[in-house]
Order: structure tokens, then C-alpha cells, then sequence
């Protein structure tokens, strides 16, 4: 934890907030005696933190704005493969605390986990050290992203463009496979593999079955690439 202090550059008052923040359900069903929590209730206080703070910087930085478009652009900066990106910047994947299954699938580099964590992470420092505290890592994140928003695809759409690639380069149009379904009815986490050539190329997880298929897309599309561009 002094370790992930250091690298968000905060020191906390509350060090299990920090724990919790961190702290996968996964662990926490196979670690039986830990006291703690898992970061599922600060998950959903960050979303209302980082969506307030991110508003209130963009309400700032473009007053010309209509309330349309500054909606669209924090919707797009709150997306979850924008703060999956955001959480591997910093860091933080190693620090997670991940029951043996997660563990053993990568949970680690799973947008799904990565976004949450970010979000349960900027909770924690709300809670700890109030808006000062939360507004300092979110305009460390986010700020370059803000000024600059073109460095954004706004509404990008990973199924169309796999969808394109895939004709382009004689595959079969693309399968998306429902594997798991898990979590309460008003927390659902949807799995999806995407097959394509009789192969799992991309695996992706959300909130909704939309999300998870568009998180399989990225990662279908980057695997494509990459294994065009060393000729496998």
C-alpha cells in the first residue's frame, strides 16, 4: 500500500479505504477470514465523484460549449475503455488484490476490473481526503485528455471497425459468444469471446452485454494487428 501511495502520490489517513479500493470480490470470497471490503461500494461513489469532477472541468475549460456536447465528451472520458487506458498509465494493475480464478485469466489487464479499480481508487481518495484529494488525481488523468480532445475517437465504434477489417482481410464475420453472466441484477457483469477465423481472438467484460462486446472488439482488433503486423 505504500507503494501505491507513492504512485498516486497521496498519503492516506484510512489505509484500508486504500485496501478496499483494490481489493477484488474474487479475494475476498477466497480469503474467508478477511475482515475487510471489496471495492464494489466505492466503485459506485467514484462514478458520481469522477463524472462531478470531470463536468466541472470541462464546464471550465469550454464555456462556449453547449450541454450536448459537453455531455457527449465526459461520457466518452468516463468510458470504460478510457479508464482502463487511464489505469494502466498509472499503474495500478499490480497492486489489485485478485482471487485465484481472476488471477489465472488476466484479471490484471481486464478493462472491466481496470476501470472499476480507477474509479473505486478515486472513491477512496474522496473519502479520505474530500474533493481536494480526488480532483488532484482526476486532473492528472484526465487533464491532457480535456484540453486536447481530439486525442479521443468520440463514439468510437470497435464492432464497425472490426466488422470493416475483418472483410477487408477475407475472415468470416465476427461471432460474439456470451460466456458468463455474473453479479446482482443491479451489478451485472457480462463475459464475452470473440471468435473469429475458429479462434478466440478478444475477450470483454462490462456492465452491460453492449460494453463487453465493444471491450471483445478492441481486443480483437488490436490481436489482429499485431499478429498481421509480425506475420503469424
Amino acid at each position: 500500500m505504500t507503494k501505491l501511495e507513492l504512485l498516486l502520490e497521496y498519503t492516506f489517513k484510512d489505509k484500508s479505504l486504500l485496501l478496499q479500493a483494490v481489493t477484488h470480490p474474487s479475494y475476498l470470497h477466497e480469503a474467508g477470514a478477511f475482515v475487510g471490503g471489496d471495492y464494489q461500494r466505492l466503485e459506485f461513489l467514484g462514478d458520481a465523484v469522477l463524472g462531478m469532477l470531470l463536468a466541472e472541468m470541462l464546464y471550465s475549460r469550454y464555456p462556449e460549449w453547449h450541454e450536448g456536447r459537453l455531455s457527449q465528451l465526459r461520457s466518452r472520458l468516463a468510458g470504460q475503455d478510457v479508464l482502463a487506458e487511464r489505469a494502466r498509465t498509472l499503474g495500478i494493475g499490480s497492486f489489485f488484490l485478485l482471487g485465484r480464478g481472476e488471477e489465472q485469466s488476466a484479471g490484471r489487464k481486464k478493462d472491466a476490473i481496470l476501470a472499476d479499480v480507477l474509479e473505486s481508487i478515486i472513491a477512496a481518495l474522496y473519502c479520505d481526503g474530500g474533493f481536494k484529494a480526488a480532483r488532484t488525481i482526476v486532473v492528472r488523468l484526465f487533464g491532457k485528455l480535456v484540453d486536447a480532445p481530439d486525442l479521443l475517437v468520440l463514439g468510437r465504434d470497435s464492432k464497425s471497425e472490426l466488422q470493416e477489417y475483418l472483410s477487408t482481410h477475407n475472415y468470416q464475420p465476427p461471432e460474439y459468444r456470451l460466456i458468463e453472466e455474473t453479479g446482482p441484477p443491479h451489478n451485472r457483469l457480462f463475459t464475452f469471446h470473440l471468435i473469429a477465423g475458429d479462434k478466440v481472438v478478444g475477450v470483454g467484460q462490462g456492465k452491460s452485454k453492449k460494453i463487453a462486446q465493444q471491450a471483445a472488439a478492441t481486443e480483437a482488433l488490436d490481436t489482429l494487428k499485431s499478429s498481421r503486423r509480425h506475420g503469424l
